[in-house]
């Protein structure tokens, strides 16, 4: 996506296209950013093609070859992605443009297992505290069975959560290990009353 007539950044432009667009947002602990989501499901744009822009594998986000180092704006993005089959886009009220993904979306930088808030609809049975993922976008995500993990080949056997609007996050060098450390004598991690074995061996 080339700069529009005026010259003005694409970038500028999606984020502009935002403003005053927050109404009827998705709530809630699992947002990918820890705050209220666009909500992108009611908005029918059309379709204008690709844009310059690549999340790599270690979840860093580029535009036209250069870093997006501005994390306000990488969240503001990610607060608008979706997964449609195999290909990512980027929606606002105005456009929806095709985006690159190397990997995975999303990066699970911290695993922390917490006690479950009163009413927040997740099951802690068992006496197993509900495993707590932290994104490198701000979100907090349970791992339960609506927020379940699999493991990546393509990384080494780490596993990624499956989270709304398609978006999967993989685990990180750290996230990982200290997930791992917290498995069982059978090789199992639980989070509640879901489980999940961290080998297909197993």
């Amino acid at each position: 996506m080339a700069p529009d007539a005026k010259g003005q950044d694409p970038l500028a432009s999606l984020a502009a296209s935002l403003q005053g667009h927050n109404e009827g947002a998705a709530t809630g602990l699992a947002t990918v950013t820890g705050r209220p989501l666009p909500p992108v499901e009611r908005w029918n744009p059309s379709y204008c093609g690709d844009i310059d822009i690549e999340i790599r594998a270690d979840g860093s986000w580029w535009h036209e070859g250069t870093p997006i180092k501005r994390q306000e704006l990488v969240k503001l993005f990610a607060s608008i992605l979706i997964r449609e089959q195999e290909h990512y886009y980027l929606v606002t009220p105005v456009e929806k443009v095709k985006i690159r993904v190397q990997l995975h979306p999303l990066i699970v930088i911290d695993a922390e297992p917490l006690q479950a808030p009163k009413n927040s609809g997740v099951s802690q049975e068992d006496g197993y505290p509900i495993q707590v993922l932290t994104l490198n976008t701000g979100g907090h995500i349970p791992v339960s069975n609506r927020y379940p993990l699999a493991l990546e080949p393509r990384a080494n056997g780490a596993a990624f959560v499956t989270l709304e609007r398609g978006l999967t996050a993989l685990f990180s060098r750290a996230a990982w290990y200290r997930l791992v450390e917290s498995a069982d004598d059978s090789g199992a991690v639980h989070s509640g009353d879901y489980r999940f074995v961290l080998t297909d061996e197993l």
